[in-house]
């Protein structure tokens, strides 16, 4: 048997679970996304008509998905630069020779990411309530009056966005803690010995080695703000007046609530190309700044 033939029977299982639980349903629901599949289709597929590209000119017309694409594009604009940060700026500490219990730290940090969020949007609630909540309460002993964080349309995003922060920046955390450990110490030395201060370390050796590990947390990061659904969906359902729908959100009451299928996968494509927009224009800037 030829290698290459060998090469491609070891493959051949690996990409046979790809095509049958990945490229088959993309295809399908594209292809249900230029109809017009409600639940009168899952009754009956002829009943299922062909309408081409209607679904995304309905969906352009529509103020709530409009409203949804913004609330989106927000976690991922301000939660994305948010969260590289705290990851960073944990990963710097724990990486620091003065910190101490590194090991307990790195554990509490990353609880939060393999936390259910059931139970994390409990404890939440909780914090964020108007009247009994933690965060009221250290507001009202600083002379501050209550925000009501879920239900005033404000602040509900900003409760969202602290939210995700909060569940996930470990995960990033760890992936650049690695990388900060991967940098060597004689980097550093000799620039000290050149005189060099903490800022001037942290631009010139910490963040250039860095580079390609920031570029993929942002664009893991970038995607999962993108995909934001459970958070809402527990915490405000979309609310109030409509501030925390996002596209994600609105899929699922399209497709899964109203039972309009076809709509809710031109909603999923259209925010597949958001998505794979991004990711290329960060792709760009990363090799144009030497990071990838």
């Amino acid at each position: 048997m030829k290698a290459s033939s060998a090469a491609w029977l070891f493959v051949a299982p690996a990409l046979l679970a790809i095509a049958v639980f990945f490229v088959v349903p993309v295809l399908a629901a594209l292809l249900m996304s230029a109809t017009d599949f409600d639940i009168y289709g899952l009754a009956d597929l002829g009943n299922v008509r062909f309408i081409g590209l209607d679904n995304y000119l309905h969906l352009l017309q529509r103020p709530l998905f409009w409203r949804a694409l913004f609330n989106t594009l927000f976690f991922v604009l301000v939660g994305v630069p948010l969260s590289i940060a705290v990851s960073l700026a944990a990963a710097l500490l724990l990486n620091s020779p003065l910190a101490r219990l590194k090991g307990l730290y790195r554990t509490a940090l990353f609880v939060p990411v393999v936390t259910t969020l059931a139970a994390v949007a409990v404890v939440w609630r909780f914090l964020l309530h108007t009247r009994y909540g933690l965060l009221n309460f250290g507001l009202s002993s600083l002379g501050l009056s209550p925000v009501d964080w879920l239900g005033d349309p404000r602040w509900a995003m900003p409760a969202i966005v602290l939210l995700t922060v909060w569940k996930n920046f470990g995960y990033n955390m760890i992936i650049l803690l690695a990388g900060l450990q991967a940098i060597p110490a004689e980097q550093y030395e000799a620039a000290r010995l050149e005189g060099a201060g903490p800022g001037t370390l942290f631009l010139h050796i910490t963040l250039p080695a860095l580079g390609p590990m920031l570029l993929m947390v942002s664009i893991l990061t970038m995607a999962a703000h993108f995909q934001l659904f459970a958070e809402p969906y527990v915490m405000t359902q979309g609310g109030p007046a409509e501030r925390t729908v996002t596209v994600l959100y609105l899929m699922y009451e399209d497709g899964f609530k109203w039972w309009s299928l076809g709509s809710g996968s031109a909603v999923a494509f259209i925010l597949f190309v958001f998505m794979f927009g991004f990711t290329v224009l960060q792709t760009k800037v990363g090799r144009r700044w030497g990071t990838a």
